[in-house]
């Protein structure tokens, strides 16, 4: 859909991808072979690879190729409270966890974050061009992406 309809969240990008895999070591060895990235967190489980203020997870379970469990993708918006209301509307369940998370009919597990909330960025010039220069981040998010020296730059 096209048409401009304020009860909807304007998709800003990209957060992460989940993947899952049989043993979080024997993937970090097979991406750092590939790749050359830093280990944004870790847990027993699971293992975080940062690329800026986006990542890739990798979930450790016990039949990767079975029942997705962690396998998904986050994408960012502007309003995630008009996600949910929306899933609501339409009768979509969402699924237990810390965020906002729901089942398309195809299955595919998809994880929805506000924009202000997380590091992930979007250069002023092309929010500009999104019709989305408004979008700010919270000061929990300029303080992670601080951290790394990628806070904004004061306007």
């Amino acid at each position: 859909m096209s048409d401009t309809d304020s009860s909807r969240a304007r998709l800003v990008g990209i957060n992460h991808v989940a993947l899952e895999v049989g043993d979080v070591e024997d993937a970090l060895d097979f991406y750092g072979e590939i790749f050359e990235f830093e280990v944004r967190g870790r847990t027993d489980s699971a293992a975080f690879l940062d690329m800026g203020d986006q990542f890739l997870a990798l979930s450790e379970v016990d039949d990767p190729g079975g029942a997705d469990q962690h396998r998904h993708f986050g994408l960012v918006v502007d309003d995630a409270d008009a996600v949910e209301r929306r899933l609501d509307a339409l009768d979509v369940e969402t699924l237990t966890g810390r965020g906002l998370d729901f089942l398309d009919p195809w299955g595919n597990r998809i994880q929805v974050v506000d924009y202000e909330e997380i590091q992930f960025t979007k250069a002023g010039h092309v929010l500009r061009g999104m019709g989305l220069s408004d979008l700010e981040k919270s000061d929990d998010a300029i303080a992670e992406l601080a951290e790394k020296g990628m806070a904004p730059e004061e306007d």
